[in-house]
């Protein structure tokens, strides 16, 4: 049978023009594969995802090395669709005592080795380590069987090799602590380095920001919730405070439709579509923006079913590209993690505006109650835009945050 190789890239709009770091490869040259296994996993500052194979086949040739900068042009090696796919789905199960907390697991061959003495046999809780540490599985000794890498390795890596320097890892380099002081070492991860470089890049490199502060009354809101709470748990789906900061940013926008657009060096492209990236965080592995599409056509039950769904895949890690693709427009709603007030940077660059809201708290303030000045106690929070002053001007700002609390504090009237 004659040789028929086709390339192995990453899928057409998979990273929308952005690079990735090739994390692991999931199969090694000569590995037969079927249409749809997973082949390979990239890091990006946003998700962790995993490329299949478009093909049965067999790994003909690998390009591309874990740590390399890779996009959607890149080769990153060869599959030969003239080989026979397997006839059973492998890999098989492993049962193994050299580490407690991974008794039985699936396995891969990621990278095997040319002097046999490992077999570099990994499965998903150590694939998860080493992007979390941001690791070369070839620099670790494996203590596994037939010297495969464990958890339990990786973890005693961190701990000693990341301090002495020990099997040679050019992985990350440890500071040398001032004297008599007491430290552990805590690498950056892949996605906190994208994020960190982003973030310099968006405030210092990029767009000068600028921000304006409101002040918000959420008590229209809290009373039009618990009315509609439990109608919505019926369907399965659960109410927030941020579904409601979704549907007034979109009637903002309509009023005020130069916040939700792109800011170029010729041009601004403003928008029909209102797709809003909601800020999750991901505890100490960093921060993506998983995006609700079109909100402008959604009812709040509708949007409140998107943003439950978004959410719920991105604190699951299940999250794929086109989740995060598209967004005009970003909301931090910091609140929830007792924030009063903040300044976010613009997370999505080129877009021109985001955000914040913050903690919700009870309040006394004065109004006029039958034509007296009382104090009265109200349920309050701080809300925050902050633009890209190249494409927007004051005026712009805190027009839409005018329209954007007359919604919250007038909803249903």
């Amino acid at each position: 049978m004659m040789n028929e190789s086709m390339t192995i890239t990453l899928p057409v709009g998979a990273l929308e023009g952005t690079a990735a770091v090739l994390s692991t490869w999931l199969v090694g040259e000569g590995d037969k594969v079927r249409k749809g296994d997973p082949i390979l996993e990239l890091e990006t500052d946003k998700v962790s995802m995993e490329v299949c194979a478009e093909s049965d086949g067999s790994i003909e040739r690998i390009l591309a090395a874990s740590g390399d900068n890779v996009d959607e042009k890149t080769i990153l090696g060869y599959l030969n669709c003239a080989a026979q796919p397997i006839l059973e789905k492998s890999p098989s199960l492993v049962f193994d005592d050299s580490s407690q907390n991974e008794s039985v697991a699936n396995f891969r061959k990621c990278d095997a080795a040319s002097d046999g003495s490992k077999c570099h046999l990994i499965g998903p809780a150590v694939r998860k380590l080493l992007r979390k540490y941001d690791l070369n599985v070839t620099s670790i000794k494996g203590t596994g069987k037939g010297g495969r890498v464990t958890r339990d390795d990786i973890l005693a890596f961190v701990n000693t090799g990341a301090d002495k320097g020990q099997n040679g890892s050019d992985a990350f380099s440890a500071p040398k602590s001032a004297k008599g002081l007491k430290s552990n070492i805590v690498p950056h991860t892949a996605m906190r380095k994208k994020i960190a470089n982003h973030m310099v890049d968006s405030l210092l490199h990029t767009s000068p920001h600028v921000t304006s502060v409101f002040e918000m009354d959420m008590g229209r809101i809290i009373e039009h919730r618990k009315m509609c709470k439990m109608g919505f748990e019926e369907a399965g789906v659960k109410l927030t405070f941020t579904a409601y900061f979704l549907a007034a940013s979109a009637k903002a926008m309509q009023k005020v439709p130069v916040i939700n657009s792109r800011f170029y060096d010729d041009y601004l492209e403003v928008f029909e579509d209102i797709n809003i990236g909601v800020g999750t965080a991901l505890g100490d592995d960093g921060l993506i923006v998983p995006v609700v599409k079109q909100v402008q056509e959604k009812n709040l039950f509708e949007i409140a079913s998107a943003l439950q769904q978004q959410t719920d895949k991105a604190r699951q890690g299940k999250l794929a590209a086109a989740d995060m693709r598209d967004g005009t427009f970003t909301i931090s709603n910091h609140g929830v993690r007792g924030s009063l007030f903040a300044t976010p940077i613009i997370i999505n660059q080129p877009q021109v505006a985001i955000l914040g809201i913050g903690k919700l708290e009870k309040r006394v303030v004065v109004e006029d109650v039958n034509g007296e000045d009382t104090m009265v106690i109200r349920p309050k929070c701080y809300v925050s835009l902050s633009i890209d002053h190249r494409a927007l001007d004051a005026h712009q700002t805190n027009l839409f945050l005018s329209h954007f609390v007359d919604v919250i504090e007038n909803w249903g009237k």
